[in-house]
């Protein structure tokens, strides 16, 4: 995993990251991605609410209550 793949599906989502943003989500998922896996039920973006901007906030939620529901 690249930050560039991040990026590249974040637009395929319609979702524009900062370099913030994006380096805040590579760094989050390299150091949890498993128990992200194990437990993507107990998974909650709004304890970094403040790492987005509103707009991607509302979306990266929306998307991932969207695979949350395909996963169970």
């Amino acid at each position: 995993m690249s930050y560039e793949d991040i990026n590249n599906f974040a637009i395929k989502k319609n979702i524009y990251l900062s370099s913030n943003e994006l380096v805040f989500i590579y760094n989050f998922i390299k150091d949890n991605y498993l128990d992200i896996i194990d437990n993507p039920n107990n998974f909650d973006l709004k304890d970094y609410k403040d790492n987005f901007t509103k707009d991607n906030y509302e979306k990266i939620n929306k998307l991932i209550n969207e695979y949350k529901k395909r996963t169970y």
